[in-house]
């Protein structure tokens, strides 16, 4: 245990200025990290085998988060007042409870393929932090059994993300595509429909779809506001729309995701 009183301890640099979203990303990418933000979602890191850096942690969470603390004896613990962390930080922190974690190496996608995923949830460039935390929430909720994300979707391990999600980035087994939309020739290979989520003269509702029952398949959402691009929508196998009444032309990413998963879960 470590209290610390100076905002400007070098110490704290993993926590320094989490609003500025293009200083955590090189931050990260640098050291390898991500930051758990609430108790909750520290816990739930810890569960999924993550190993921290260092916590940072008001007075009032050291006991109810001692046993995840006793796990990891050789890691410090910074503890500082509510107002400290803010003004490390830059914005209220969630209940005064921040951990840094590890990040782990990526799997490669043929990895992940076991024979007992069935439904994949493909995000394409979706661009927003809490959509994409959002969606793995709806993935986790709804047995979705693999989360993909291609390379210019934003990431599912920013603190945002994880927030929204409520740590579910933790439970569900997802990687980050190397090769896009070039990968779905191997998910098609292993037997799994592509069927894009789009807007389209060809496209059958998510009704048809559910009705097929496909033993395999993959969902692609594309980012928001202009969609999947013509690249992707020729390489998948069905084109589908949600159908939408009141004049209303779509949903967003998140809940268009939702709807997706439970409409075509096993």
């Amino acid at each position: 245990m470590i209290e610390i009183s100076d905002a400007g301890d070098d110490r704290l640099a993993d926590y320094v200025r989490l609003r500025e979203v293009n200083l955590r990303r090189l931050l990260e990418e640098e050291h390898g990290l991500f930051i758990a933000e609430g108790d909750k979602v520290i816990r739930r890191a810890a569960d999924a085998g993550f190993e921290p850096r260092s916590f940072l942690l008001a007075p009032r969470w050291l006991d109810s988060l001692q046993d995840v603390l006793e796990k990891w004896p050789d890691k410090p613990v910074y503890v500082v007042s509510e107002e400290l962390a803010e003004q490390v930080t830059g914005f209220h922190v969630h209940r005064g409870a921040l951990a840094s974690y590890k990040r782990q190496a990526a799997v490669p996608l043929a990895d992940l393929l076991t024979a007992g995923v069935r439904r994949i949830a493909i995000f394409d460039d979706i661009v927003d932090h809490t959509n994409v935390g959002a969606g793995f929430r709806a993935a986790a909720a709804l047995g979705v059994g693999l989360v993909l994300v291609t390379p210019t979707c934003a990431d599912p391990l920013y603190r945002r993300s994880i927030k929204v999600s409520m740590g579910t980035v933790f439970q569900v087994p997802w990687t980050r595509l190397q090769s896009w939309p070039g990968d779905l020739e191997l998910l098609q290979e292993k037997g799994y429909v592509a069927a894009a989520m789009a807007l389209a003269d060809d496209s059958i509702t998510l009704d048809e779809l559910a009705a097929r029952e496909d033993d395999k398949l993959a969902l692609i959402f594309g980012t928001e506001g202009h969609g999947l691009k013509p690249n992707v929508l020729r390489r998948a196998d069905l084109t589908v729309r949600i159908p939408m009444a009141a004049g209303v032309d779509s949903l967003n990413v998140a809940s268009s995701a939702a709807v997706a998963f439970y409409a075509t879960r096993p």
